[in-house]
């Protein structure tokens, strides 16, 4: 009685410091993991971005047009980001054999390589780290080994060159990639990488487009270990404890 007596008080409190509220209208969640509630959160980020872009003038009218055109696709580019299932499945059979795995990820998919990492071991039981890209020199490459798959997150932007060296070092020291990019992507990957081809699309999007990918990496290794993906050991669907 007293934790609902103080779970009232908390939810009003929230109302009252609340200023703003930004509904993500994403609909009853049934996954433990929350996959349908991510893609809406970064949807209704985006939004809200180019929202506040406007309000301080950053863009005028003519780029907030384009923003918003290039918004209207996001339903066609996540139906075909879905039907990279086949793909993912295949790097899947690999990854279910590894100890741990890294996701390494350049601006903005250095938000999806720790979404990636955290779905893999919640789902799979599998040690996963997300990295941004430009700190693997920093220490991360000390984990680079013939056993620890690479899953590197880069669609088409201005930063893939420097992730494709980034690359070139986990190749250099006999770690197996995964590259989960767009056709233009692919036909710069490194020698020997396992490629997932994904959608082209406006890199504004892409967090919220090759989001489906990595969350079906999780699941198809799950599948692959034996795992129950509808009820992963530990979680629950609501907090239930402070």
């Amino acid at each position: 009685m007293q934790n609902s007596f103080q779970l009232v008080v908390t939810i009003g409190i929230l109302f009252v410091v609340a200023n703003l509220l930004l509904p993500t209208n994403a609909g009853p969640e049934i996954c433990v993991l929350s996959t349908k509630a991510f893609a809406a959160q970064v949807c209704a980020l985006i939004s809200l971005g180019v929202a506040a872009a406007v309000a301080r003038g950053v863009i005028g009218a003519e780029e907030e047009s384009r923003l918003v055109s290039v918004l209207l696709e996001a339903p066609r580019l996540l139906a075909e980001a879905i039907r990279m299932e086949d793909q993912v499945r295949e790097v899947a059979a690999q990854a279910a054999k590894a100890r741990d795995v890294l996701y390494l990820g350049r601006g903005p998919m250095y938000a999806l390589a720790l979404e990636g990492a955290l779905k893999l071991k919640e789902v799979s039981y599998i040690h996963a780290e997300g990295y941004a890209a430009g700190e693997l020199k920093h220490g991360p490459i000390a984990l680079i080994d013939e056993a620890t798959p690479v899953i590197v997150l880069a669609p088409t932007d201005p930063l893939f060159e420097k992730t494709l060296s980034n690359m070139s070092e986990v190749a250099a020291r006999g770690g197996p990639i995964v590259l989960i990019t767009d056709a233009e992507g692919a036909r710069h990957a490194p020698a020997g990488a396992k490629v997932i081809v994904g959608p082209t699309c406006d890199p504004i999007l892409a967090p919220l487009v090759y989001a489906p990918p990595i969350q079906l990496l999780a699941y198809y290794v799950a599948v692959q270990k034996g795992a129950d993906v509808d009820q992963p050991r530990n979680l629950a669907k609501s907090v239930t404890v402070e």
